[in-house]
């Protein structure tokens, strides 16, 4: 009865904590680019360089700065992504496998990797109840792959296997630097109209000088285009969760992706679904604006892709 029962108590769960496996590396990203943006920007104002930038400069030097600025945080949020991940979780390295399913687990994820010509990812377990796994690092050799022990608890080895695909695919992808791409160009048009914004509103002086209301200009159009900016990143993650399942099929199988897509979906039913939940889409039913938030796509889309494939 153990197992049963424990995938019994635990897949009601399932679906919820399924959004966590790109959340989880992605919000972590984003945290940590917004408060390197942040931190900037503070600076700027604190040393009188952001007046500088706010006119003085000109167009030209306030585009190049802001580039520097956007790519910066992007840049930073990449290589601090592994530690931050691993360490939100607890997660442990495993150095020497300790038992069977240790074992199997960096075995599949070795497997894996050569099939996926990258190199061989860190592997990490990490405690919790949540079915959750997820991959994040600075490049394709330099990766981690973490899943929880409620995954392992809950899932067969092959619904855990394609789980353990797709995200290696997110690493093979290159997914991590191409939404560092992504990010840091939208910082980069981001910090550039706040300040040419907050140069409107309260920059155009005959000293040059710039007031409280440049400032509070530039920050709050900044998180208002960064609202905005979030709509573009979310989208790229929407798009390479398709990418993401393809690959996991090419690795796992293709009916095994399927499967495990599938078990996700049955896992909860929507009229079981609480509000909170509900209100974020994760069931798919729900679309209008909050659709541009999503970080991927319904399940029954990502299914309905790879059976169009078949």
């Amino acid at each position: 009865m153990g197992l049963q029962k424990q995938r019994t108590v635990l897949y009601p769960l399932v679906l919820i904590h399924f959004l966590e496996m790109t959340v989880k590396r992605i919000f972590l990203f984003l945290l940590t680019n917004i408060a390197v943006m942040v931190m900037i920007s503070v600076v700027l104002r604190v040393t009188g360089l952001d007046r500088a930038l706010g006119g003085q400069g000109g167009m030209g030097a306030l585009l190049a700065a802001s580039a520097v600025v956007g790519f910066a945080g992007s840049i930073i949020s990449l290589l601090m992504s592994k530690k931050m991940a691993a360490m939100s979780v607890g997660a442990q390295v495993i150095d020497q496998p300790s038992n069977d399913t240790e074992m199997w687990l960096v075995e599949t994820v070795r497997r894996q990797a050569t099939q996926a010509n990258i190199g061989m990812p860190e592997v990490a377990i990490y405690e919790s109840p949540d079915v959750n796994a997820f991959a994040t690092g600075a490049n394709k050799n330099n990766a981690l792959v973490a899943v929880s022990t409620g995954l392992l608890r809950s899932m067969s080895k092959t619904e855990a296997e394609a789980v353990l695909a797709h995200e290696v695919s997110h690493v093979a992808n290159g997914d991590m630097v191409t939404l560092t791409l992504i990010q840091g160009v939208v910082n980069t048009f981001v910090f550039f109209l706040s300040r040419v914004i907050g140069t409107l509103v309260d920059g155009d002086r005959e000293d040059g000088s710039t007031g409280m209301g440049y400032f509070a200009t530039v920050m709050i159009s900044q998180i208002f285009l960064g609202f905005l900016a979030t709509m573009i990143v979310m989208w790229f993650s929407r798009h390479r969760e398709f990418r993401a399942d393809a690959g996991g099929a090419n690795l796992s199988g293709r009916q095994n992706m399927i499967n495990a897509l599938k078990r996700l979906q049955s896992a909860h039913e929507p009229e079981h679904m609480p509000e909170k939940v509900a209100a974020l889409g994760i069931s798919g039913k729900r679309g209008g604006v909050m659709r541009l938030f999503m970080t991927h796509p319904p399940l029954e889309e990502r299914i309905a892709r790879l059976e169009a494939s078949l």
